[in-house]
C-alpha cells in the first residue's frame, strides 16, 4: 500500500479500553472519534462524553496532559456513522462477545473507507471468525490489534492477521504503532488468547494451582512472584485484582472453550475460590475488594482457611531469599529444585510448568521464541521472558529436570517435551536469531524499515547487541563517542546518572571536544536521564565543613548549565524517564531537547531542603516574562513559584512543556528506542540550518521586593494553616527572592550572572543549615522526604 498516514481514527466502544485507546491516539496527535451507543434524550453523545470525562479522573492518567481530552470527539452509531469514511484507522473495542461484535460489523462495515485499516481489539477471540461477517472489500484490511491495559503505559500490542490480511497492511500498522504510539509489536498467530495472554494467563493459573498445592498464602505468593524473581510489583494475585477477577475468569473461559484437546485443558478453569469471589461481586480493584482489600490504611488479604480477610504480611523465608540472591541462574534453579522448603519447591514448580508449557506450545502460538519472551516482558512486566530464564539457567540441565518431573507425575500435564528441546541445543536465542518450532529455523529480527530508527533496540538473552560506536574518551563520569557521522554523543556513567563533580568535568570536556572537532553534541543514555546532584558526595563535603569546596562544585554546576545553553555547536538532550533537580536544569539549558513521552521532569530540590541552583530558577524567571500577558508577569511567576516550592514533577513530556521545563521547539517522541535517532536528526538539522546559540539577554526585568512580598503572603498563609514548617517557609522565601531578582526595585533589569549568584548564595546558605542536612541524610537513608 502507499504511505500510511493516520490523521483521524475511530474507536468503536467507549468502555475502559476503548476510551483509553482513544486517549493515547489523542496523546499522539491523532484526531480520535470515540463511538458509543446513542443515549436517550437530547444529547445522544452523552454516553461517549461521560467516558471522556472519566478519562480526566483515571490514575495513572491515560492523558499526557488534561487538555488532551478535549481533542477526543464523542460520537454515536445513530448519527455519526458517515464520519467513519474520513478515518484511516478504525478500532473496534466493545465487549468480548462474538455476536455483539458481528452485529456491530454489519452496521459499520458499509461506512469504512476502502483504504482504511479495520482492527478488533479483542483479547482472544478468533480474528478469522470475526472477519467472516465483513464485506469482502474490507477483509484484506482487517486484523486483530490487542492493546494491553493501560494502553498508554503498557508497551505490548499484538497484531493478528487472518489468511486474507494483506501483508502491506500489517507493515503499515506495525510502523504506525511503533513510531506514532511508541509500542512494542508482536505479530501473533490467530490462536486463542494469542501469545501474551495464552502464556501469561497459564503462568497465573499454574501459580494459583501451586499456591494451594503448597499451602501458601496469597500474600506470601505475591512476595515470591514479584520483583524477587524479576516480575512486576503487582506480582500474581495483585495483578489479578488490577485486571479484574471477572476479566481473568473470562480469559480462562475462552481457553477452556476453545482448547479442548490441550494437554493442560483440565487446568483451564477458574479455581473455586475465584468463582466464589466473582459471585459475591468482589471483582478486585474496580470494586475495591477482591483477593486483597483495603481497610483504612491497611491492606488485608483473603485467607482461604478462615474464609475471611486478614492483615497482609506475606514474606520470603530467609533461606529462600538467599537462593534468590544467587548471581548464577544455573545455581539458583538447582538450589530451588533441591531445597525442601515449600517456598523453594513452589518456585521450582511454577517455573518448571511454565517452561514445559512454552516448549510444547511454541509451534502453535508464536512465530519464534523471541515473540514469546517479548510478549511476556512487554505485556506482563517481567525482566526476562520464560525462554530467556530457561536458557540462562542452563538449557539441557533444566530440560532434564523437567523430563524427570514429567516421568514422576509431578507436572501439571503429562505431555512429553518436544524432540527439539533435547537435541543438544544451548537454548533458543543466539546471534543469528531465535528458534521457530514451526519450521525448525532460527528467525532473525524484522527487517521492517521502522526498526532502522532504533539504534539500540531491546535484546533477548544470547542476541548480539548493537555496536556502541567509537569512543572519543571515557573517564569516571562520562563516555564520549560517535557513530562516524560528525555528531558526538556523551553518555553519563554514574549510578542513576547522578551529577557529581566527575560528571560535570566530563561534560565540560565533552563540550570542549565537540566545539573543536564535531558538528554537534547529543547527551544520551538509557533512562533515567539524571536524578540530580550526587547527594552523598555533597553531604560528605558539608559534614566535613568543606564549604568552599562545596560552593566550587555549585559554581561548576552553573558553568556546565550555561555552557550547554551557549555552546558553539548545537547541544541536544535526549531524555527518557526521570530528569530531576540538576537533571531538569540540564534539560532546560540544552539548546534542543528530544524527550520520550514518558519523561518525568521537575525541580525537586525542596524535598531535600535545598533549592535549584544550576540555573533553573534563572530560566524560570525569564520564562515568566516570556509568558506574561498584558505586561504582567506575576500570575505566571506565582504559578512557577508554587511549582518549584511544591517540588512538582511533570506527568509526561507534554506536561513538562506546559510547566516550562521544555520549550515549544523541543520534540516529543513516543518510542524511547527512537530517541537517539531523532536527537541526532535534530542536531543535524540544526547544523545544516546554520543554527547559532542564543544571545545572552541584555537585561531581564524582575519583580523585585514587591514580588517577594507578594509571594511571601502565600507562604505565610500556608505556615499559619499548618501546611508547611518554618524551614519550608525559609526555603520558599529564598526561592521567591531568586525568582524576583532579589531586594531590588520592581522592574529593575538584571543579567543572568546576577540571578546565578543569587541561586548559588542561597543554595549554599541552606546547605549549611542543620535542618537541610537532616533532610539530605534522611533522603539518602530512606528514599523519602523529611519534613522538619
Amino acid at each position: 500500500m502507499s504511505k500510511f498516514i493516520v490523521r483521524k481514527a475511530a474507536v468503536l466502544g467507549a468502555g475502559v479500553m476503548g476510551a483509553q485507546i482513544a486517549a493515547h491516539l489523542a496523546n499522539a496527535g491523532v484526531q480520535p472519534l470515540l463511538f458509543e451507543l446513542a443515549a436517550d434524550g437530547k444529547d445522544k453523545n452523552a454516553n461517549a462524553r461521560k467516558a471522556i470525562d472519566a478519562l480526566r479522573k483515571l490514575e495513572p492518567s491515560p492523558l499526557a496532559t488534561k487538555s488532551v481530552a478535549d481533542a477526543i470527539r464523542p460520537a454515536n452509531y445513530d448519527e455519526h456513522l458517515a464520519l467513519l469514511a474520513d478515518c484511516e484507522l478504525v478500532i473496534e473495542a466493545i465487549s468480548e462477545r462474538m455476536d455483539w461484535k458481528k452485529a456491530l460489523y454489519d452496521k459499520v462495515g458499509p461506512h469504512i473507507a476502502p483504504g482504511a485499516i479495520f482492527a478488533s481489539n479483542t483479547s482472544g477471540l478468533s480474528i478469522t471468525e470475526l472477519s467472516k461477517v465483513l464485506p469482502e472489500r474490507l477483509r484484506p484490511n482487517f486484523c486483530g490489534i490487542h492493546f494491553f491495559n493501560p494502553p498508554r503505559y503498557m508497551r505490548l500490542v499484538e497484531i493478528i492477521p487472518t489468511a486474507a490480511t494483506e501483508p502491506a497492511i500489517l507493515d503499515a500498522l506495525e510502523t504506525f504503532l511503533t513510531t506514532t504510539l511508541g509500542k512494542g509489536v508482536i505479530r501473533a498467530k490467530d490462536t486463542p488468547n494469542f501469545v501474551a495472554n495464552r502464556v501469561g494467563v497459564f503462568s497465573m493459573l499454574a501459580t494459583m494451582h501451586h499456591t494451594l498445592a503448597f499451602d501458601l498464602g496469597f500474600d506470601e505468593v505475591d512476595a515470591l512472584t514479584g520483583p524477587a524473581i524479576g516480575r512486576a510489583k503487582s506480582a500474581t494475585f495483585r495483578t489479578a485484582d488490577v485486571v479484574g477477577l471477572d476479566t481473568m475468569a473470562h480469559v480462562v473461559k475462552t481457553m477452556q472453550d476453545t482448547l479442548p484437546a490441550d494437554p493442560w485443558h483440565a487446568h483451564y478453569q477458574a479455581p473455586a475460590w475465584l468463582s466464589a469471589l466473582i459471585a459475591k461481586g468482589a471483582l478486585g480493584q474496580k470494586t475495591k475488594g477482591g483477593i486483597f482489600t483495603k481497610k483504612g490504611k491497611e491492606i488485608h488479604v483473603l485467607d482461604l482457611a478462615k474464609q475471611d480477610y486478614r492483615l497482609s504480611a506475606g514474606a520470603i523465608a530467609d533461606e529462600v531469599q538467599a537462593i534468590l540472591k544467587e548471581k548464577s541462574p544455573a545455581a539458583q534453579f538447582a538450589k530451588l529444585r533441591a531445597s525442601p522448603h515449600p517456598q523453594a519447591q513452589f518456585l521450582w514448580a511454577i517455573f518448571r510448568d511454565l517452561f514445559h508449557y512454552c516448549a510444547v506450545h511454541l509451534a502453535e502460538v508464536a512465530h519464534c521464541a523471541r515473540d514469546v519472551d517479548f510478549a511476556i516482558r512487554w505485556g506482563f512486566g517481567w525482566s526476562r521472558g520464560p525462554f530467556e530464564l530457561w536458557q540462562a539457567a542452563g538449557w539441557q540441565a533444566v530440560a532434564g529436570w523437567i523430563a524427570e518431573d514429567i516421568a514422576a507425575g509431578r507436572t501439571m500435564a503429562k505431555a512429553p517435551l518436544p524432540a527439539w528441546v533435547t537435541d543438544g541445543r544451548a537454548g533458543v536465542h543466539g546471534p543469528d536469531g531465535s528458534y521457530s518450532a514451526a519450521d525448525g529455523k532460527m528467525h532473525p529480527r524484522s527487517a521492517l524499515a521502522v526498526y532502522g530508527r532504533q539504534f539500540f533496540p531491546e535484546t533477548v538473552l544470547g542476541e548480539k547487541p548493537a555496536s556502541r560506536g567509537t569512543t572519543i574518551f571515557e573517564d569516571e563520569g562520562v563516555r564520549m563517542w560517535h557513530q562516524g557521522d560528525g555528531i558526538a554523543i556523551v553518555s553519563i556513567r554514574s549510578k542513576m546518572h547522578s551529577l557529581g563533580t566527575e560528571v560535570l568535568l566530563g561534560l565540560n570536556r565533552a563540550m570542549d571536544e565537540a566545539e573543536a572537532n564535531y558538528d554537534a553534541l547529543v547527551i544520551w543514555h538509557e533512562a533515567p536521564f539524571a536524578v540530580g546532584a550526587n547527594l552523598k558526595a555533597a553531604l560528605e563535603s558539608l559534614k566535613a565543613g568543606k564549604f568552599d569546596e562545596f560552593e566550587t562544585m555549585v559554581a561548576l554546576f552553573q558553568k556546565t548549565s550555561q555552557r550547554l545553553k551557549y555552546c558553539a555547536v548545537p547541544t541536544v538532550a535526549a531524555v527518557e524517564g526521570l530528569a530531576l533537580g540538576g537533571g531538569c536544569e540540564f534539560v532546560m539549558h540544552s539548546q534542543r531537547v528530544v524527550a520520550a513521552l514518558e519523561s518525568y521532569i521537575g525541580l525537586v530540590e525542596v524535598g531535600v531542603g535545598l533549592l535549584p541552583a544550576g540555573g533553573g530558577l534563572k530560566e524560570l524567571a525569564q520564562q515568566a516574562q516570556a509568558w506574561a500577558k498584558g505586561g504582567d508577569a506575576f500570575p505566571e511567576l506565582g504559578r512557577l513559584f508554587k511549582q518549584v516550592a511544591m517540588g512538582e514533577v511533570s506527568r509526561s513530556a507534554m506536561h513538562a512543556r506546559e510547566m516550562g521545563y521544555l520549550k515549544a521547539t523541543d520534540v516529543i517522541v513516543f518510542h524511547p528506542a527512537e530517541l537517539l535517532h531523532v536527537a541526532k536528526a535534530e542536531a543535524r538539522a540544526m547544523v545544516e540550518s546554520g543554527h547559532r546559540p542564543p544571545l545572552e539577554p541584555a537585561g531581564i526585568p524582575v519583580l523585585g521586593d514587591t514580588g517577594i512580598a507578594t509571594l511571601r503572603m502565600m507562604l505565610v498563609n500556608m505556615k499559619e494553616g499548618g501546611f508547611i514548617s518554618a524551614h519550608d517557609d525559609e526555603i520558599g522565601t529564598r526561592i521567591a527572592t531568586i525568582l524576583c531578582g532579589g531586594a531590588v526595585e520592581p522592574g529593575s533589569l538584571v543579567d543572568e550572572k546576577w540571578l546565578l549568584d543569587l541561586e548559588r548564595r542561597h543554595f549554599v546558605e541552606l546547605a549549611k543549615s542543620e535542618k537541610s542536612q537532616a533532610r539530605i541524610e534522611h533522603m539518602l537513608k530512606t528514599g523519602k522526604p523529611l519534613r522538619n
